[in-house]
C-alpha cells in the first residue's frame, strides 16, 4: 500500500496541490514537513494528526522534518484563531521547543540510519534576515489582494471589533519563506498540515515557483473535531496535553475511552499504527453489532497510552481504570501505586495515621466525615444497603472499623454507590 492509499484508506487526505503530479512524486521517496508553532511546552492530542501523518510517511521510506516554529511561533499563526496571540519571548519559545522535541522523538525516528526525522527551528533562517531584504526578496512576490482572500485572514478582518494585526498578517509570508528555504536548502518537495493551513501552504508554493523555478507540492489533513462539532482534544477543564505532568495518564486513557461511539472507527483510523486495515475492519464489525462493549474504544485507548507514554503507564492507567469503575478489591493489591495515579482525579483528605491506630475509625464517622453521607443516619443505612465500599471491597456491617491494616501505599479508597469516591491519606 502506497502512502497515498494508505492516507485515504484512513479518511486522512483532505484536499492536495496538483494531484495527478503529486500521486508520480510520492511513489519515490521525497522529503516532507510539518511545522508546529511552540505555544507551549508540551504538544497536545489535537497536534498529533499532522506529526502522525509525518511517522506514516517516513514508515513508508519518506524523509520528514519536523520545524519548530521559533520564528513564526513568536508571531502567532491568525489560521482559525478569533483573537491574535499572546507574543511568547526568546526565552519561552526556546524552552518550549527542548520539551517538545522530547515527545517528538516518541513520534518520530530521529536515529535510524535510512530515513532519520530531523527537527529545525525557523528561527535560525530567519534571525539574520534584514526587514528590508525580506520586503524587497520575499514580500514583492505576494499581493495584498490575494492575501486577504486567505479563509485564515479573511475570517479575522471581517470581525471588526478584533481584526487582524500587521504581525499576524505578516504570518503568510514568513511560513511561505519556511517552505522556499527548506526546498533551496533541503529538497523538501511537501508541506502538510490541517485544512486551515492551505492558504499559508499555496503560498509557500507559490513563493518556491516564483524564487527557485520549482514545483513542490501541498497536502492537508482534516482538522478534527468531535461528533458534536467540539474542538478535538478539548474537555470543560482544557486541552488534552501529552505530557503527563499536565494530563495524567489516566485521565489521557480516559480520554480515548470517552471517545463517542460515532467517533470511535474514525480515531482508530486517523491515530493508531498497531493494527492492521482487517483488524480495523473486525473491529468495525463488533461494534457495530455491540457497541456497548466497547472493545474499539479499549483498542483505541491502549494504543494511543502506549504511543504516547509506553507500556508502563498503559498497565498502570487500566488499573487505575478498573479501580475506578468498581472492579473488585483484589486489584489494590498491585505493587503499582495506583494512588499516585488518580491524584487529582478523585477528592482526597488526609487524616493522621495514629489515629487508624489501637481500635481504628469506625466506618459510619469515616464516611460521614469524608463527606460521603450527610449524617450518621444515612452512612448506617448506606452501609446496610451495600452502597458503602472499603478498597472496593463492599462493607455491610455497622461496626466495621478502618484500622491501619487497610492501608495500602498508605492510602484506604472510600466509595458510595458506583461513582463517588473519597482517597483518604494516612500522613505522619
Amino acid at each position: 500500500m502506497s502512502i497515498l492509499e494508505e492516507l485515504k484508506w484512513r479518511g486522512l487526505v483532505a484536499d492536495c496541490t496538483d494531484a495527478a503530479e503529486f500521486e508520480k512524486k510520492i511513489s519515490f521517496p521525497i522529503t516532507l514537513y510539518c511545522g508546529f508553532d511552540p505555544t507551549a511546552d508540551s504538544l497536545h492530542v489535537g497536534s498529533l494528526v499532522p506529526l502522525l501523518a509525518l511517522r506514516r510517511f517516513q514508515l513508508l521510506g519518506h524523509h520528514p522534518i519536523a520545524v519548530a516554529g521559533g520564528a513564526t511561533g513568536s508571531i502567532g499563526d491568525p489560521s482559525g484563531k478569533t483573537q491574535e496571540r499572546q507574543l511568547l519571548t526568546k526565552e519561552i519559545l526556546d524552552h518550549n521547543i527542548a520539551s517538545v522535541k522530547v515527545q517528538l522523538a516518541k513520534l518520530l525516528d530521529f536515529e535510524t540510519k535510512e530515513n532519520p526525522a530531523r527537527l529545525v527551528d525557523n528561527a535560525s533562517w530567519t534571525k539574520d534576515v534584514l526587514f528590508l531584504d525580506f520586503l524587497r526578496d520575499i514580500g514583492k512576490h505576494f499581493s495584498v489582494n490575494q492575501m486577504v482572500a486567505k479563509e485564515s485572514v479573511r475570517a479575522r478582518m471581517e470581525d471588526r471589533e478584533v481584526g487582524i494585526s500587521f504581525t499576524e498578517f505578516s504570518y503568510m509570508l514568513l511560513q511561505a519563506f519556511d517552505f522556499m528555504v527548506l526546498a533551496r536548502d533541503q529538497n523538501c518537495e511537501l508541506q502538510i498540515g490541517g485544512t486551515d493551513q492551505w492558504g499559508n501552504i499555496t503560498a509557500g508554493i507559490e513563493l518556491a515557483r516564483k524564487k527557485l523555478g520549482k514545483q513542490v507540492f501541498g497536502l492537508t489533513l482534516p482538522l478534527i473535531t468531535n461528533a458534536d462539532g467540539t474542538k478535538f482534544g478539548k474537555t470543560e477543564a482544557g486541552a488534552i496535553w501529552l505530557d503527563p505532568k499536565k494530563t495524567s495518564v489516566y485521565k489521557f486513557y480516559q480520554f480515548w475511552i470517552n471517545t463517542a461511539d460515532a467517533d470511535v472507527i474514525r480515531y482508530l483510523k486517523f491515530f493508531t499504527f498497531q493494527r492492521s486495515k482487517e483488524e480495523i475492519d473486525a473491529l468495525v464489525q463488533k461494534h457495530e453489532k455491540n457497541p456497548e462493549a466497547r472493545e474499539a474504544h479499549r483498542a483505541l485507548a491502549a494504543e494511543m497510552t502506549y504511543l504516547i507514554h509506553g507500556e508502563d503507564a498503559l498497565h498502570r492507567a487500566r488499573i487505575a481504570s478498573a479501580v475506578l469503575f468498581g472492579e473488585g478489591g483484589d486489584i489494590l493489591d498491585s505493587r503499582i501505586n495506583f494512588f499516585e495515579d488518580i491524584d487529582g482525579e478523585v477528592p482526597t483528605q488526609e487524616i493522621e495515621k495514629s489515629k487508624l491506630g489501637g481500635h481504628g475509625l469506625p466506618l459510619i464517622e469515616l464516611v460521614v466525615q469524608t463527606g460521603l453521607c450527610p449524617s450518621k443516619g444515612q452512612a448506617r443505612k448506606d452501609i446496610e444497603a451495600g452502597g458503602i465500599y472499603v478498597n472496593n471491597n463492599r462493607e455491610r456491617e455497622l461496626t466495621r472499623v478502618i484500622t491501619a491494616k487497610d492501608l495500602i501505599h498508605g492510602h484506604v479508597l472510600l466509595r458510595k454507590g458506583k461513582k463517588n469516591y473519597v482517597s483518604i491519606n494516612a500522613r505522619g
